[in-house]
């Protein structure tokens, strides 16, 4: 089959897709990435997978610059003569299916978080709700991440019961990602790090506020902020804010990489005090590395901690309970850091493989397939 792979972004087809990517050519399948062009697809060509750049903004609302985007999408789809698209993040999922549905073509979102408009709400929340309903009932099916977003989307009629799954959010790469034994540093000068787009929306003020909060009672602590800064989003933090913070001298702020291992294996404790997500890739990744997490018990967030067992859960938008639950944290003893590092990896074996996300979309596709030949 000719499939197309969508996103808003080249980087998150490069850093999340690019084995599921490589799974679908091995199958037999021809597979061409769909994005904004942007420094990451030059590096999915040279993986060897083909590249189609299909401007879709991140947090645009001009309508006439989102009609393009379909228009794309859909010339695209056209010229590759593509059987299915895989789509992921709201709008590549939206406008890949209004352009499938024009086309005729199969489509399977995956719906890896609500977005903005469903986190505040707004007008923009209708809108979003309208074109929901509008195309994911004509999906092939569609993935969710978690239960509580698939329970939003069924429950207000946007897809039908039997068309939608949960899978393990993206899931994470356990060769890739192994454990490491923890820094060799004093044990009461723990390291805490949040691996995110700088997006208030993260829990990004929760946490600097928190770092400054437990900072006060154990100046020794560090706190880490990895990732993207100035993104195009309505919730993103300011360059100007950031070098406030640093130069306050409460968090350190990294930058953004490739490659977020060198940070987790130096971390003691990865944070994330997000209000919702699908399933944050992230904290999947401090758990296959034995790093015990702190989030919040928040869709998505609470998918990713046994609490006290891997890690901890605190409030959503609560920055005395995350100062509580670090400092927690900071109480424990070497042992029982050890020891909830090493659940985190048996839990993230046994739930969160990216090997179970690959052969789900493998056996959907084979489906398809079928179904195809079936109709010739």
């Amino acid at each position: 089959m000719r499939i197309a792979v969508v996103s808003n972004t080249a980087w998150y087809l490069f850093n999340f897709r690019l084995n599921l990517m490589h799974s679908l050519i091995a199958a037999g399948h021809s597979v061409v990435a769909v994005a904004p062009e942007d420094v990451y697809c030059e590096r999915i060509l040279t993986a060897g997978v083909n590249f189609e750049n299909v401007q879709i903004s991140g947090g645009g609302t001009n309508p006439f610059k989102e009609i393009l985007s379909v228009i794309g999408l859909w010339r695209v789809i056209r010229r590759h003569r593509i059987d299915l698209v895989l789509s992921y993040t709201p709008k590549g999922n939206l406008y890949s299916a209004l352009a499938c549905i024009l086309r005729g073509v199969p489509f399977v979102p995956n719906v890896s978080g609500l977005g903005r408009a469903f986190i505040r709400k707004s007008p923009a929340t209708l809108a979003a709700q309208v074109l929901y309903k509008l195309t994911f009932g004509r999906a092939y099916r569609v993935f969710f991440q978690n239960l509580d977003d698939m329970g939003v989307f069924v429950n207000a009629g946007l897809v039908h019961t039997k068309n939608a799954e949960r899978l393990p959010g993206s899931g994470v790469d356990l060769t890739r990602f192994v454990p490491a034994p923890p820094p060799i540093r004093s044990h009461a000068a723990p390291v805490f790090l949040l691996v995110a787009r700088m997006l208030w929306d993260k829990g990004v003020g929760e946490y600097v506020e928190a770092a400054r909060k437990v900072r006060a009672l154990h100046p020794e602590c560090r706190f880490q902020l990895l990732g993207f800064l100035d993104v195009a989003n309505p919730s993103a933090i300011s360059r100007k804010q950031m070098d406030e913070w640093v130069t306050e001298g409460v968090v350190d702020y990294l930058g953004k990489t490739d490659d977020v291992r060198p940070h987790i294996f130096n971390a003691d404790c990865v944070i994330l005090p997000s209000y919702r997500e699908g399933v944050p890739r992230t904290l999947l990744e401090a758990a296959a590395t034995a790093r015990p997490v702190i989030t919040t018990d928040a869709p998505g967030c609470r998918d990713t901690v046994i609490d006290g067992q891997t890690g901890f859960l605190c409030r959503p938008a609560d920055t005395a309970d995350l100062v509580e639950k670090i400092l927690k944290f900071v109480s424990l003893t070497h042992d029982q850091r050890a020891s909830m590092g090493r659940n985190g990896r048996a839990f993230a074996e046994e739930n969160f493989s990216e090997h179970f996300v690959i052969e789900r979309y493998l056996k959907v596709v084979g489906a398809i397939r079928a179904s195809y030949s079936n109709l010739k």
